[in-house]
């Protein structure tokens, strides 16, 4: 029966499950031809990641056939059943190789020289089993060495990373108080802009009273002096009072 007729998620789910078991058997298959134990080791992860994957993906098999089960009739559910017990017996199948594989490459050598790939023969690599005492202490203090010169790589790296964390820290608060200064001076030419707009306002004030009294003195004067000049003019004007400090013109006798 086409899962398809059935539900398509279920297709879906079940082409994506026949991929990864299909790549599962030429995985397993090209991991007899590896003869690098490191090859080897990230053979059995890649493998290992596919697997999980496949897990999951009958894990939602197994969701949708249950949501599907109360709408098809018993033998299509069965069908589904059968279907997903196929892969799963596959699958382990497939862990049972992988565990297999694993043990088998825990027992590879020790110490691995250069593969044969690399273009060195067999006969330059040296088991741990057929090493003479000798062999394994140069071999072990050779790796202890290799470990320490890491480690010293790792705490020049870390002391690195701390002096440019310093710095940058440094820079930051340098920043930071430049910033801090910058905005202040703002604040302080706002406050003088504040200011002097105040002052500028009450010396418009000032100037325009000023010119107001300019105006009021000018207008006074002139008044005095149109005043004065009428009377001199005309002295019996009795229409125009006398004006302080200005004596009428005196009538001149002539002594006979």
């Amino acid at each position: 029966m086409d899962l398809a007729s059935v539900n398509e998620e279920l297709a879906e789910i079940d082409g994506q499950i026949g991929d990864i078991l299909r790549a599962l058997q030429n995985g397993f298959q090209k991991l007899d031809k590896i003869k690098d134990a490191n090859r080897r080791s990230r053979q059995l992860e890649e493998l290992t990641d596919k697997m999980r994957d496949c897990k999951r993906l009958i894990k939602d098999f197994e969701r949708v056939s249950k949501e599907e089960a109360g709408r098809t009739d018993p033998d299509t559910a069965k069908m589904l059943h059968d279907r997903k017990q196929s892969m799963i017996k596959e699958l382990n199948s497939y862990v049972a190789l992988k565990k297999q594989y694993a043990s088998e490459n825990k027992r590879i050598d020790l110490f691995d020289g250069p593969s044969v790939e690399d273009g060195y023969g067999e006969e330059n690599v040296l088991l741990a089993s057929n090493m003479t005492n000798q062999q394994l202490m140069d071999q072990g203090n050779q790796l202890m060495d290799e470990t320490d010169q890491a480690i010293a790589r790792s705490k020049q790296t870390v002391q690195e990373t701390i002096n440019v964390g310093t710095e940058t820290a440094a820079a930051l608060k340098a920043q930071t108080e430049q910033m801090s200064r910058v905005v202040n001076e703002l604040d302080s030419i706002h406050f003088s802009i504040k200011k002097a707009s105040k002052l500028v306002k009450e010396i418009g004030r000032q100037v325009a009273t000023d010119r107001c009294i300019m105006a009021m003195l000018f207008l006074i004067v002139a008044g005095v002096i149109a005043v004065i000049i009428v009377k001199i003019v005309n002295p019996h004007n009795k229409d125009i009072p006398n004006i302080p400090g200005l004596a009428p013109p005196v009538s001149r006798r002539l002594l006979r």
